[in-house]
C-alpha cells in the first residue's frame, strides 16, 4: 500500500480480539485496539497531530518553537512532526525516569529543559510544576512559542472522539466495557464520550497507578487535580493497578498474545482482567469490553529490569519495596503525626526525607538530609547506607513510599520509622520548617 506522506499513517490501527483461552472469561470477549501501529510507535500520534495540524503554517511563518510538558511519547511525536515541518521543538518536564525515552528524544534533536528531580512519589509539597513553569514562559515570550497545552487542550479529546472512537465503533460495534489508562485522560475521554453515545449502558472503567509507584503514561489518583480535561464523573469506576501488576500484565500480553504493548499496556489489561474477572459469572447475555495498547515495550527495558531483575537473570531473586507481602508491609512502624515532633526532638535519629530537591530546598524538617526516593532505594540495593544500630526515619510526602522503604528495612533488620501523614501532615501539624539556605558566591 502506497502513502505520500508519513502523516496518512496516523489512525486506523487494528483491533484484536484477545483469545478467550487467555482472559478465560466465558461471557465477556476483549478487544484491544494496537495504538503502536501509528507510525511514531503509540497513541500520541494522533494528539500530536490534532493539536498542531491547523496551526503548522502560522507557528512557522512565526518562526515559532512548539512547547509542551511530556516526558515520552508526546514529546516524540511533536518532535517528529516539528522536524519534518522544519519546525524547533521543547520540553519542559520533570518526570523523565527513564533513560531511553531520553535519549531518543535527544537524538530525534528535542530540546529538553528538565526541572529539579522530582521523587517518584507524588508530591504536592513540590513548587517546581511543568506546566506552571511553562505558563511563566507564555506570560513572558508568548510569540516565540506555540504551546500545545496536551493537559487541558480539548483539541486532545476531539481527536479521539473523532477518529479512535469511530474506529472502535465501526470494527467491534456497540462496547460494553471500555478501560482507559489515566495519564491526559485525553483518549479515555474522547474515546468513552463516542462509545457512549452508541450505548448508554457502557460501563467506563478508569485506570490509574498505586499510590507512591510509578507506571509510564499513568498518573495516580492524587495526580489528577493537575489535569485539566479530567472529568471525574466520566467513570464509573476507578482502579488500580501497581508497576509488578502492570509487567504481569505486559508479559501476558507478549507471552500470550504475540502483543509487544510496554508496561502502560500492561496495566491497562491487567486492570481490565482484574474488573471483568469479578462480574463475568453473573452475566446472563454475551457482552464487548475494548482496552486501549498505547506502546511498545522497546521504550522502557530499563524500566522493567529495575522492578523485575529476575526476568534479565534467572538466578536473581532480589527484595525490592515492589514484592514485599501484605504481612511484611504490616510490619511497617509509623510515627504518628500527633507524637512526631515529640518523638523527633527526644530521638537521636537520622531524619531522610525522600522528596524531590526543590521540595526540600523549599521547606524540611530540621536537620533532615535529603536523599530522592530514587537514589535511595539505589543505595539499599547495594547494602544498607548506615550503621545497623542507627535510628532512622523517613519522610515522603504522604507516608505512602517512606512506609515502604521502612517494611523493607525491618526485614533486613533496621530500626526504621516512616512518618505518617509525610510532609503534608508535618506541615498541616504546624510543626517547624526549614529552607535550605543559598550559598554565598565568591
Amino acid at each position: 500500500m502506497l502513502y505520500n506522506n508519513i502523516i496518512e499513517l496516523i489512525g486506523n490501527t487494528p483491533i484484536l480480539r484477545i483469545a478467550p483461552e487467555v482472559h478465560k472469561l466465558k461471557n465477556i470477549d476483549i478487544y484491544a485496539k494496537l495504538e503502536f501501529y501509528n507510525p511514531f510507535g503509540s497513541v500520541k500520534d494522533r494528539v500530536a497531530y490534532g493539536m498542531i495540524k491547523d496551526d503548522i503554517k502560522n507557528i512557522k511563518e512565526n518562526n515559532q518553537t512548539i512547547i509542551e510538558s511530556s516526558s515520552g511519547n508526546t514529546a516524540k511525536a511533536l518532535q517528529v512532526l516539528a522536524a519534518i515541518n522544519g519546525i524547533e521543538f521543547k520540553t519542559v518536564t520533570n518526570r523523565i525516569k527513564i533513560p531511553e525515552v531520553k535519549s531518543i528524544l535527544q537524538m530525534l534533536g528535542a530540546e529538553i529543559e528538565e526541572l529539579p528531580g522530582l521523587s517518584e512519589c507524588p508530591d504536592p509539597t513540590d513548587p517546581n510544576d511543568p506546566v506552571i513553569y511553562i505558563e511563566k514562559i507564555m506570560s513572558q515570550e508568548a510569540n516565540q512559542y506555540f504551546h500545545t497545552a496536551q493537559y487541558v487542550n480539548m483539541k486532545n479529546r476531539d481527536t479521539h472522539y473523532d477518529t479512535t472512537g469511530k474506529e472502535i465503533y465501526k470494527d467491534v460495534g456497540s462496547v460494553d466495557y471500555f478501560f482507559g489508562t489515566l495519564g491526559t485522560t485525553g483518549s479515555s475521554r474522547g474515546i468513552i464520550e463516542y462509545l457512549y453515545e452508541k450505548n448508554e449502558n457502557m460501563k467506563k472503567v478508569g485506570i490509574v497507578a498505586d499510590k507512591g509507584d510509578t507506571i509510564p503514561g499513568i498518573r495516580n489518583i492524587d495526580e489528577m487535580y493537575e489535569v485539566g480535561i479530567y472529568e471525574k464523573k466520566l467513570y464509573d469506576h476507578i482502579i488500580t493497578v501497581d508497576s509488578i501488576e502492570a509487567i504481569d500484565g505486559m508479559l501476558k500480553l507478549i507471552k500470550q498474545c504475540g502483543v509487544l504493548g510496554g508496561p502502560t499496556s500492561g496495566g491497562a489489561f491487567w486492570g481490565t482482567l482484574k474488573y471483568l474477572q469479578e462480574i463475568d459469572e453473573g452475566l446472563s447475555e454475551k457482552k464487548k469490553a475494548v482496552f486501549v495498547v498505547c506502546d511498545r515495550v522497546e521504550w522502557y527495558v530499563s524500566y522493567i529490569q529495575k522492578r523485575r531483575p529476575d526476568l534479565f537473570d534467572a538466578t536473581i531473586k532480589k527484595e525490592t519495596i515492589r514484592n514485599l507481602s501484605q504481612e511484611e508491609l504490616s510490619n511497617a512502624t509509623t510515627i504518628k503525626i500527633q507524637e512526631a515532633l515529640e518523638w523527633v526532638e527526644k530521638n537521636n535519629s537520622l531524619i531522610i526525607d525522600l522528596r524531590g530537591g526543590l521540595a526540600f530546598k523549599t521547606s524540611h524538617i530540621p536537620n533532615s538530609i535529603n536523599i530522592v526516593d530514587d537514589y535511595f532505594e539505589a543505595l539499599l540495593d547495594s547494602g544498607m547506607p548506615f550503621a545497623n544500630n542507627m535510628t532512622v526515619l523517613l519522610v515522603c510526602p504522604v507516608g505512602e513510599k517512606s512506609k515502604k522503604f521502612v517494611a523493607l528495612m525491618k526485614k533486613r533488620g533496621f530500626e526504621a520509622y516512616s512518618l505518617e501523614g509525610g510532609m503534608v501532615a508535618w506541615r498541616d501539624a504546624g510543626y517547624p520548617m526549614e529552607r535550605s539556605r543559598q550559598k554565598k558566591k565568591g
